[in-house]
């Protein structure tokens, strides 16, 4: 992590950006929070450094952005999005923090719309979806908030635009209330291509529109594992308990993107199910020295630490197999009983299985 520690002067870190070298973490700090002759000197050299040069040093302060919040680089990468080259504007595309203030966000709308790359624009657009909830929730002006979605849902409908700027804009405009994000959604999902319908299930759990937990239930078997990992993030933004099983068996699965998504996502819905599933994967990452993966389940077991109870914990977990879930040996969820639960003796599950599930 870069620290605040600046101990060499602004020339200096003007000598190194120049130079054909890594910069040194006091020279990325002395890029944050450029204001006055400090950010008028950069300009100059900045349009004078070679593309490459230029491509280094965005993706340096995009990286160590991502991991020390106290650097502000929003200046550079304000700049950098009107960059000649688009493998700078792309990383500056990534660089754009939703903290971003409206010019920023205005450019993004501009690059979305007229850039000469279509990777350029897709981008733009992705990344235009944190602005369409930020306007959802009443935090940008109203005027550009309908400006946006207008631009997002003409992006979309544009026959002629390629594919992927398409689906990014149905991902950014499921992020809205608008009366047409439904039915974008389902033409989307049985769209002939396969990437458009792997973007509609993404909408599925960005919408929050509960009316899709069938389909995301249904793809989370999907033949196509871009479809089984978008419908475990859905499940997981719906927090839909009834996705728990097939979940679990994700989360075993070979491919290690699957493997995180649907453990990400049984942190999310929570309950103690989801606590005994996870409890067991951290057991077995430990054990297999996976110290990236147990990461990731702690922090989905501190997700599912705050979430509600389920009725599940009172359920011998066998009876899966009788549901058609007799994928799931390897987890041993036999014993759930918990001695906190006072009204178990209460509670007849197979009287209300059917009920809770449906």
């Amino acid at each position: 992590m870069i620290r605040k520690s600046k101990t060499i002067s602004f020339t200096e870190t003007l000598e190194q950006l120049r130079a054909d070298a890594p910069l040194s973490a006091d020279a990325i700090y002395s890029l944050s929070d450029l204001v006055d002759q400090n950010w008028a000197d950069f300009q100059i050299v900045w349009p004078n450094l070679s593309v490459e040069r230029r491509r280094h040093v965005i993706g340096r302060l995009v990286d160590v952005a991502e991991t020390n919040f106290d650097l502000d680089f929003s200046p550079i990468i304000h700049l950098a999005l009107g960059d000649p080259d688009p493998e700078v504007r792309l990383g500056a595309v990534e660089g754009v923090l939703e903290e971003s203030d409206l010019p920023t966000v205005r450019r993004l709308l501009s690059l979305a719309q007229d850039d000469p790359f279509s990777e350029v624009r897709a981008a733009a657009v992705k990344a235009l979806g944190v602005f369409v909830l930020q306007g959802e929730l009443g935090k940008l002006p109203e005027r550009f908030n309908q400006e946006l979605q207008d631009t997002l849902l003409a992006l979309y409908n544009n026959l002629n635009e390629d594919l992927d700027v398409r689906r990014r804009a149905l991902e950014a405009i499921a992020n809205c209330g608008h009366a047409s994000v439904p039915e974008l959604i389902r033409e989307a999902y049985y769209a002939d291509e396969l990437p458009m319908r792997v973007s509609s299930v993404f909408a599925m759990g960005r919408s929050c529109d509960e009316s899709w937990q069938p389909l995301v239930l249904e793809e989370l078997s999907s033949e196509y594992p871009e479809l089984r990992y978008e419908a475990a993030r859905a499940a997981g933004e719906l927090e839909l308990r009834k996705a728990l099983p097939r979940l679990i068996e994700l989360a075993y699965e070979e491919d290690r993107e699957i493997q995180e998504v649907a453990i990400w996502a049984i942190g999310e819905i929570g309950g103690q199910l989801a606590r005994k599933a996870l409890d067991q994967l951290a057991a077995r990452a430990e054990q297999d020295g996976d110290e990236t993966l147990l990461e990731a389940i702690e922090d989905a077991q501190s997700t599912a630490a705050l979430a509600g109870e389920d009725m599940l914990p009172l359920f011998d977990f066998g009876r899966y197999d009788e549901q058609g879930l007799d994928d799931l040996d390897e987890i041993d969820l036999d014993d759930l009983d918990d001695e906190d639960d006072e009204d178990d003796d209460e509670f007849d599950f197979d009287e209300n299985f059917e009920e809770y599930y449906n």
